[in-house]
């Protein structure tokens, strides 16, 4: 485990993905990270950005996002037309890292206007105010979407996609990710243990009986009500059981599951 300071994001490395993101960025080269939902994408991105002593400008997508949200547009006040930058164009003004969470989400053409940024050019070109700025050496793009969500009319352009390094994301083994459960939260190795074997058992019901199963960040949340104090069950039972299913039967055979694992 590397040192991390107080003021760094905890993040439990799986392979050599700090060293990939910190040549990327001293390369300027953007970076496109894949993986399933709370696995850990997010948390590194900030991770690193705190490594790296970086503004970090993260940017929800999804399927209303226009190019003017990342860009920037002009707003009215006090009589007089003042123009905005958006988080895109604040991040290559200032430098720093600009985090497109869930990048197929966003409309395609939108997401037209990394183009010129994520190739050698690093030119952000502002048609509304005549603008072409030029990324500084600090500024890195990153993107980052789910596979998993993925069909026909949310992929990814082959002419988007071929601009980036990518980076492969999947739930850490059960060491790591106890690992990250006891140093996210504090709790016990025993309990980081349990709740890594039932994260277990439910992603062996992938694509049967749960469309989603137990993602990293949902460990974190049970371990969090548990270390507070509350019952390990019921907490198991607010932030997976209820969290990953609607449906009564697969509630009641996860329920059992952690039942078992804490020994009711």
């Amino acid at each position: 485990m590397e040192t991390q300071t107080s003021s760094t994001p905890f993040y439990e490395p799986s392979g050599d993905e700090c060293d990939l993101f910190e040549r990327a960025w001293k390369n300027r080269l953007p970076l496109l990270i894949k993986g399933p939902t709370g696995c850990g994408k997010t948390r590194f991105v900030a991770h690193m950005a705190a490594r790296l002593g970086l503004p970090l400008h993260t940017v929800a997508c999804h399927d209303d996002l226009t190019a003017a949200d990342l860009v920037g547009r002009h707003l009215i006040g006090d009589g007089e037309t003042i123009w905005n930058d958006g988080p895109l164009t604040r991040a290559v003004r200032e430098g720093g890292i600009c985090y497109l969470d869930e990048v197929v989400e966003a409309r395609k053409d939108t997401t037209v206007v990394l183009h010129p940024l994520a190739d050698d050019r690093r030119m952000l070109p502002i048609d509304r105010t005549g603008e072409l700025l030029q990324a500084p050496p600090a500024f890195m793009l990153v993107v980052s979407y789910n596979p998993g969500y993925q069909n026909f009319l949310k992929g990814m352009k082959p002419s988007t996609r071929q601009r980036f390094v990518s980076l492969t994301f999947d739930f850490p083994s059960a060491t790591q990710e106890e690992a990250i459960l006891m140093g996210e939260t504090g709790i016990d190795s025993m309990t980081a243990k349990r709740l890594v074997s039932i994260a277990g058992a439910f992603r062996a019901l992938r694509d049967h009986d749960l469309e989603e199963v137990a993602s990293t960040r949902l460990l974190v949340y049970a371990a969090t009500l548990i270390k507070d104090g509350y019952d390990p069950v019921r907490a198991c039972q607010a932030a997976l059981v209820e969290t990953l299913t609607d449906d009564a039967e697969t509630a009641v055979a996860l329920s059992e599951v952690v039942s078992a694992t804490f020994g009711r």
